[in-house]
Order: C-alpha cells, then sequence, then structure tokens
C-alpha cells in the first residue's frame, strides 16, 4: 500500500482499532460518561424551560419542543468531533499509537478506519441518550410526538460517520494542538449556530439559508425533526442522499491524507 492508493484497504484490524479504543474508553467510564449523563438535563433545564419562556415561534410550537431535534444532532456531532479531532491528534502526535498498531498488520487504512467507527460509536451513544432522556421527559414537556423517532437511532449512524471522518480530515493536518482553535471556530461554531438547531432556519436571512444548505448539520436536525414529529417528507430522503454523498468524500479524504501524514 503506498500513501497514493486509489481505493482503502480495509480489513478485520479495522474493528480490533475500534476495540481498542472501545476497551480503553470503558476503563475510564466513570469520568467518560459522567459529563453526558448530566448535561441534557442542563440543556433542556437552561435553554428549552428557562430561555423559552421569552421564546414564541410563529408555529406555535413550544421553544423546548423545537429543541428536540437539535440536540440529537449537536451532541453526537460534538462526541464524533472531540474524539476524532482532539482524540485521534493524541493518539497520532502525543501518545504515538498510530504508529504502533501500523508497526503490525494493521494498515493505516484499518486505523483510520476504526478510529472513525469508534467515533460513530460515541455519536450513536449520545444521540441515543437525548432521545431516552427526551422519552423520559415527554409526559411533562411533549418533547417527542411519533414513535418515527426511533429511526433516529440507526439514522445517526449516517452523521456519525460525517463528522467522524471531517475531523479525522483536520487531525491528519493539524500540527499543533493550538490549530484545532481554527477547526472548532471555522468549522464547528458556524454549524452549531446556523445548522438550524436552535433557530428556525426558515427565519434566517436569505444568505444564511444558502450557506446553511451546504452545511450537513442543517440536514441532519431537519430528518431528526421530521422523525420525532412525525411530519415526514420526501425532502428528507434527499437530505439523506446528501449526507451520504458527503460522507463517502469525506471519509476517501481521511484515509488518502493520513496514509499522506502517516507513510513516509
Amino acid at each position: 500500500m503506498t500513501a497514493f492508493a486509489l481505493t482503502p484497504d480495509v480489513s478485520f484490524g479495522a474493528y480490533r482499532v475500534w476495540q481498542r479504543n472501545r476497551d480503553a474508553t470503558l476503563r475510564n467510564w466513570k469520568t467518560e460518561f459522567l459529563g453526558i449523563a448530566i448535561e441534557p438535563f442542563a440543556i433542556i433545564l437552561a435553554l428549552g424551560l428557562a430561555l423559552g419562556q421569552f421564546v414564541e415561534l410563529d408555529s406555535g410550537e413550544k421553544y423546548v419542543e423545537f429543541l428536540a431535534p437539535g440536540l440529537m444532532a449537536l451532541f453526537p456531532m460534538f462526541a464524533a468531533t472531540f474524539e476524532c479531532a482532539w482524540g485521534s491528534y493524541v493518539r497520532l502526535e502525543m501518545q504515538g499509537t498510530y504508529e504502533s498498531i501500523i508497526a503490525t498488520p494493521i494498515s493505516v487504512d484499518d486505523v483510520i478506519t476504526g478510529e472513525i467507527l469508534w467515533g460513530t460509536t460515541r455519536a450513536l451513544v449520545n444521540g441515543t441518550y437525548i432521545l431516552i432522556v427526551a422519552t423520559i421527559l415527554n409526559p411533562w414537556l411533549h418533547m417527542v410526538d411519533s414513535p418515527w423517532a426511533i429511526l433516529a437511532v440507526p439514522v445517526g449512524v449516517l452523521p456519525g460517520l460525517l463528522f467522524s471522518s471531517i475531523s479525522i480530515c483536520f487531525a491528519s493536518i493539524a500540527r499543533a494542538m493550538s490549530h484545532f482553535a481554527y477547526f472548532f471556530n471555522l468549522v464547528i461554531n458556524p454549524l452549531f449556530w446556523f445548522g438550524g438547531a436552535f433557530f428556525p432556519f426558515d427565519a434566517m436571512p436569505r444568505w444564511v439559508q444558502i450557506l446553511g444548505w451546504f452545511m450537513p448539520l442543517k440536514h441532519v436536525v431537519d430528518i431528526y425533526r421530521g422523525l420525532i414529529t412525525g411530519n415526514l417528507e420526501w425532502g428528507m430522503l434527499g437530505s439523506l442522499a446528501w449526507l451520504a454523498v458527503v460522507t463517502v468524500f469525506f471519509y476517501v479524504l481521511a484515509v488518502k491524507l493520513m496514509r499522506r501524514r502517516l507513510i513516509h
């Protein structure tokens, strides 16, 4: 295999890399999952209930109900991003994990695929937990209106793969931990604010809507909103197709960039 091979060289070794990350996380599960357990409740109380008292939507929907699909998109995005951007960079540059693994029969492509699969797993865990929290609070807050919401779990694989791949792309070109400030400010922050998670997308300025259409988080939020409310539209299939195309592009790019970084 060379740094310029056209197709990924993926084998069962990718699972072994995923397994290694899983085992490392489970050894520290108390610190890993404590914040995840508390944060959704804090966000729902602070934004959905407290701030929501001062927000009136044209649709007549309560803000806490509007917020649920956005949280289901945001929390998995952050999980995948931190795992495959900051976490991957630490394993790449500080711990020497990647160099150690590729000294075995496991390929660079296996390492990156395993990393992306692990980031996707973290995203799915977060997304599933948000859905569970929203369901538990549903008798009081009515955040989930449709049984279709359960499909948000398998659908969450696609954005998990996408955001993990995007993060690996940046980790492959970053030369210092401080460089991730650019990634957060230029990539994650625009997604956070303009992806339709916190504000009605149709109410934003026209130029923001045009720009936001190309942001993957916008399509993730649209899909989750349709599933949670039960308002299924054909446009959701278009969003899935767009996410699938962008995911393939960034996965291939992540593999190629990391090959160039690791193969000398």
